[in-house]
């Protein structure tokens, strides 16, 4: 639990929703920290895994050059090592800024391709994309954070 104090420069903690559960909240506050980035990782894993396990990386490739973007094996490459390796990083908090900076700017295109299409992610629209970019954001500007393997390391960038 953090012991920071707004008199030290830290910001202060909210009054619990039902007080007689302080103590818990003092156990797993400091916890939602990295659920959020495992559940960010996780779900970008879960993508990953399904370009592995589909069609070659050239048919994914072509695909990219269709849509106008080259060289398209090249950026292909990188959308599998992100939505692979990234995603389980930024799950255990290593290279957690660059993989999420990285991710960020893939999302941020992919929300770009899907304007056309509008807000609602039910007709291939923007929104939720565009949801997930600003976490793996957030990701990027904040680090691993203390339940990290960069902060065990002493990596963080």
């Amino acid at each position: 639990m953090s012991t920071t104090t707004p008199e030290q420069g830290g910001a202060a903690e909210p009054r619990p929703i039902i007080p007689a559960l302080a103590s818990f909240y003092g156990v797993v506050r400091d916890l939602s920290y990295p659920l959020i980035r495992a559940t960010a990782g996780g779900t970008l894993l879960y993508h990953g895994i399904g370009k592995l396990t589909g069609p070659p990386i050239s048919a994914f490739a072509a695909s990219l050059a269709k849509l106008g973007f080259e060289p398209s094996l090249l950026i292909a490459y990188i959308l599998y090592i992100n939505e692979t390796v990234g995603a389980v990083c930024i799950v255990l908090g290593l290279f957690t800024r660059f993989f999420a900076a990285s991710i960020a700017i893939e999302l941020a295109v992919i929300s770009v391709i899907f304007i056309p299409n509008g807000y609602a992610w039910s007709q291939h629209g923007w929104e939720f994309v565009f949801l997930w970019g600003l976490v793996v954001f957030a990701i990027a500007l904040r680090g691993g954070g203390p339940y990290s393997l960069d902060r065990k390391l002493g990596w963080e960038l």
